[in-house]
C-alpha cells in the first residue's frame, strides 16, 4: 500500500509541475516536473507517516484489549 501511495503522490506532483511549466517551454516544464515529483515524494511520505502509522498503532492497541 505504501509503495502505491508513493508512486501516486510522485505522479501527481510531477503532473502539477509539468502543468505549471508547459506554458513557458519544454525545459521549464521538465524542471518543474522534477521539482513537483520531489515535493510529491516529500509530502506523500509525510501524509503516509501521519495516517498509516496511526492506523497501525490503533490496530495494535485493539489487539491488546
Amino acid at each position: 500500500m505504501k509503495k502505491v501511495l508513493v508512486v501516486l503522490s510522485i505522479s501527481i506532483g510531477a503532473w502539477i509541475g509539468w502543468w505549471l511549466g508547459k506554458h513557458l517551454g519544454f525545459m521549464t516544464a521538465y524542471f518543474l516536473s522534477v521539482v513537483g515529483a520531489a515535493a510529491g515524494l516529500y509530502y506523500g511520505r509525510k501524509i503516509m507517516e501521519k495516517y498509516l502509522e496511526r492506523t497501525k498503532e490503533h490496530r495494535y492497541a485493539n489487539q491488546l484489549r
